[in-house]
């Protein structure tokens, strides 16, 4: 086991898998010479060069089309989007080329490419800088979302989907680069599709991804104080959602919350919600509770920022709801 920081877990993962596969090459905005804007890319255009480390214009909508015609002509691009507020520019290449081509061609096309991403508030980076914009990429047949919370699982995630034969779109969150924690040693690997208990409870269930699984930890803790056990799941994976695993806490428990940082209106919560209402309903006690940002653009302001975003605080009340 290493001790790594999440921003140093990505790094080695890119690292590993260049090493492994020479068709694995990186492009996007200030990638290159200045390593990223979080330094996930840091020194690797010294090891690997400019033709597999390239800096590119600031045209999102155009580089995710190059990044599937490059994955469609037998390469293995892992593309970087500065900011998740920036998603909608790439939407119509996510929606109407990549995640459609493999079913188009009936299977004779792969569409093997990444789309790194930064998203999340909490920095107090203003509305244009701080979005969660999960439900818009996760609503697209086609596409792999993954979100990962941990060190460890943003290193065996990034790896897994630089190796899936699909476009997968990887959500990182801004808060969560120096996060520390226990990388296990080799070639780690983490299967999409696979979410984790991060806490064992019996009471109530909350389940939740990047940032708001930590959220969804502190508020076990404080709930654990009131003698109330909350298992903790973190989803790691958007979509494909391992609903199984949401469905046996549930049956457990008999009392869910679910926690997304996007908008709560239309959200990914509310896809989640429905879920467990339509195929875990006779293992409720109380109707699921769903928490998300408030409906406004997220404010620069710290204290205003702080109170439309899902908290700790706001999680272990809306257990207390649903318990009640």
């Amino acid at each position: 086991m290493a001790s790594l920081r999440y921003a140093e877990a990505l790094r080695e993962a890119l690292i590993e898998e260049m090493r492994r596969d020479p068709m694995v090459w990186l492009f996007g905005e200030d990638i290159a010479v200045y390593g990223g804007v979080f330094k996930v890319t840091r020194d690797l255009l010294a090891e690997f060069g400019p033709a597999r480390v390239r800096d590119t214009p600031i045209s999102e909508q155009a580089l995710t089309a190059m990044a599937a015609s490059a994955a469609m002509s037998g390469t293995r691009p892992v593309l970087e989007i500065m900011y998740a507020d920036f998603l909608p520019l790439s939407i119509d290449a996510l929606m109407n080329q990549a995640s459609i081509y493999n079913y188009v061609w009936n299977g004779a096309v792969t569409m093997p490419f990444v789309l790194r991403t930064q998203g999340g508030g909490g920095a107090g980076a203003g509305a244009q800088h701080s979005k969660s914009l999960d439900a818009l990429v996760a609503h697209i047949p086609g596409l792999k979302v993954v979100a990962p919370a941990t060190p460890a699982d943003a290193k065996g995630l990034l790896k897994a989907a630089i190796r899936d034969e699909h476009p997968v779109v990887f959500l990182e969150h801004k808060l969560l680069y120096n996060l520390r924690g226990e990388v296990p040693d080799g070639d780690h690997v983490v299967s999409i599709g696979a979410a984790r208990i991060a806490r064992a409870g019996a009471d109530v269930t909350l389940v939740a991804s990047s940032r708001m699984v930590h959220e969804s930890l502190k508020a076990a803790e404080e709930l654990a104080e009131e003698g109330v056990s909350a298992e903790v799941i973190d989803l790691r994976s958007l979509r494909p959602l391992d609903l199984p695993l949401v469905l046996d806490s549930v049956a457990r428990t008999h009392h869910a919350v679910v926690v997304n940082e996007g908008w709560r209106f239309c959200g990914y919560g509310a896809e989640l919600s429905a879920s467990i209402m339509e195929q875990g309903f006779d293992d409720l006690d109380a109707p699921v509770e769903r928490l998300g940002c408030e409906d406004m653009p997220i404010p620069y302001s710290e204290p205003l920022e702080t109170a439309v975003l899902p908290s700790a605080a706001k999680i272990a009340a809306a257990a207390r709801r649903a318990l009640r």
